[in-house]
């Protein structure tokens, strides 16, 4: 299958002035409904369909027998087998969590072994964790995290319908509309979880244990940068704004505000308290916003592989109508692809955290690519680069002789950021790099060539 070429345009560009190209590249196909993508510390990359099943991609090919089969409620459009996430120390215990519609439209919360044989589940090991009734299909929510802390992070929607009619966003009895967060290492009583100690409501009789955050309509994918230790939310809007929040993982505690507000707009303020209790996203699209017919955010990551520099730091994420991939670029602005098809359902990462992206009406699995500056195209190796690490001098061999072309020399920081730039003539050509402070640089010698990583000293 022919590679799909999307040109992210900077529309606030990087400070050397150079567009952003992302391109997709089919990973694996044959999926049906894909939600969810997950890795479990390993090479393989776990596909959730929505219908009910985890399937396995291995060196690049699907595995015939699913990871695990599961009976779910899919009769609604937002309902079934929604999430999935492994223990931390999945690879000593075996351990994973997953998120699921029952039969009376019941969300559940459990966890499940792998058997002997590391590509199957044992079906029969399921252990209940938690069961939330949900009063109409719709608004499930259903990702599922291990945080830094360790702890598991539930997010739940605010139970469906249109604009909350119940306001259970806002009512701390109940466990929708909230970012929940809980112990899954220990149990006390019939519970089969405990509630961390510094949760921020414990103690409070009016407010549920389990609750991290409220005030979300229906958070479709949250994630942990674990390089900066935030979290991001992309909680899906109503009529007219989609919304991402960005908060310290540390930090609980926190309203983000609906049913009061759909993003940074009033929605419906009665029994609202003021607006100084609330959390505003950090970034918010309009439904209608340059022409296109947006309507439910697919929440990302903030890439850390090492593929790819000029992604590094930058929250990826799409629209599940308009097929845009949404960026945050440096300045803090969201720069869209043009569209794109399939219905952009989930992101995902590998082992090495490089990217992937779920397409949930064609079934294909994409992995996310920069081929304007990757280390992974490695069939040009145009130069040596000596020594590296460098402190003072980097000395740069070109491996094909030429008399006449001009050679181009380029070195970006792992932002993307290109820090130092000549051209010279030579085969053999020496840079100096003592006004560089110490890390990792990219560089590339031939627009065609494998990037090279440095490290200054």
């Amino acid at each position: 299958m022919k590679k799909l070429l999307i040109l992210l345009y900077l529309m606030t560009a990087m400070s050397y002035g150079q567009d952003l190209l992302i391109e997709l590249e089919p990973y694996a196909d044959g999926f049906i409904r894909p939600v969810d993508i997950k890795n479990a510390g390993d090479d393989r990359l776990f596909i959730v369909e929505q219908d009910g099943n985890i399937k396995i991609i291995a060196n690049g090919s699907v595995l015939a027998t699913p990871f695990l089969s599961l009976n779910v409620n899919s009769t609604g459009n937002e309902q079934g087998l929604l999430g999935l996430a492994f223990h931390p120390d999945y690879q000593n215990n075996g351990y994973f969590f997953v998120n699921y519609t029952l039969a009376n439209g019941s969300t559940q919360i459990s966890r499940f072994e792998v058997s002997s044989d590391p590509n199957i589940a044992e079906p029969t090991s399921e252990l209940p964790i938690l069961t939330v009734n949900q009063p109409f299909s719709n608004h499930n929510g259903g990702c599922l995290q291990f945080g830094p802390d360790g702890y598991l992070y539930i997010a739940l929607g605010d139970g469906g319908s249109a604009g909350d009619p119940q306001n259970i966003a806002q009512n701390t009895s109940r466990l929708l509309g909230k970012m929940l967060r809980i112990d899954i290492d220990d149990t006390v009583g019939t519970q089969n979880y405990v509630i961390p100690p510094d949760n921020p409501f414990v103690g409070d009789s009016a407010i549920r244990d389990e609750i991290w955050a409220t005030g979300l309509r229906n958070p479709w994918k949250f994630s942990f940068d674990t390089t900066t230790n935030e979290l991001y939310i992309a909680d899906v809007g109503q009529n007219d704004i989609e919304e991402i929040n960005k908060v310290d993982a540390a930090i609980g505690g926190l309203n983000y505000g609906w049913r009061c507000y759909e993003g940074s707009d009033q929605f419906n303020f009665s029994q609202c308290a003021d607006a100084t209790s609330f959390t505003f996203p950090i970034n918010e699209y309009s439904h209608t916003m340059d022409g296109l017919s947006k309507c439910s955010i697919t929440g990302g990551y903030v890439y850390r592989g090492l593929n790819y520099p000029s992604l590094q730091g930058r929250y990826i994420f799409a629209d599940f109508c308009s097929n845009e991939i949404g960026y945050i670029n440096t300045a803090g602005d969201i720069v869209y692809t043009d569209p794109f098809s399939g219905n952009l359902s989930s992101f995902g990462e590998d082992q090495n955290k490089e990217l992937y992206v779920a397409a949930l009406n064609t079934g294909i699995i994409y992995s996310i690519i920069d081929p304007s500056l990757s280390l992974a195209e490695t069939t040009v190796v145009a130069a040596t680069l000596y020594p590296n690490p460098a402190r003072s001098v980097l000395h740069i061999e070109h491996n094909h002789t030429s008399n006449t072309a001009t050679r181009h020399f380029e070195l970006y920081d792992i932002s993307g950021r290109l820090v130092l730039s000549e051209k010279y003539t030579d085969q053999k050509h020496s840079v100096s790099v003592t006004e560089l402070t110490a890390g990792v640089y990219f560089a590339k010698t031939d627009p065609k060539s494998q990037a090279i990583k440095v490290i200054i000293q």
